[in-house]
């Protein structure tokens, strides 16, 4: 079911220092911000040869990323993304074997316009996982 990595996610505090660090710093390719209300966040993603880096700061305070920047105040990794075939076949297998979707259970746009599910960590030893149509 699953496929590749997309992306391993980075919540920060500061979304402009991160980005500064992982470009000046590390020399890496960073794309401009971009802004994802219906997530709660602004990311930006740092491309790699194999995989990519999201860093993501919250968008205003009801975002699920403050409550995490609360617990871990200088960041920290919040989620792993892997890419499915078919999302909503990926969903009914995983709830069929007692996996929780987290929200509706429906699909929503992610940051590439694409859809994606977040599955609860508690199902994935302490790990938040994000899937995406690929």
């Amino acid at each position: 079911m699953l496929g590749r990595v997309n992306h391993i996610a980075i919540a920060v505090p500061d979304l402009t220092a991160a980005a500064a660090s992982y470009r000046d710093t590390l020399g890496a390719a960073v794309s401009e911000p971009q802004a994802l209300p219906e997530h709660g966040v602004t990311v930006v993603f740092v491309e790699l040869p194999n995989t990519k880096v999201e860093l993501l700061e919250p968008l205003g305070e009801t975002s699920p990323i403050a409550a995490f920047l609360e617990k871990n105040p200088f960041g920290g990794m919040h989620h792993i993304c892997y890419e499915v075939d078919d999302i909503l076949a990926a969903r009914n297998r995983l709830t069929a074997s007692g996996a929780r979707v987290l929200g509706n259970g429906e699909p929503k746009i992610g940051a590439h316009g694409k859809p994606v599910l977040f599955l609860h960590p508690k199902d994935f030893f302490g790990t938040l996982i994000e899937l995406e149509q690929a």
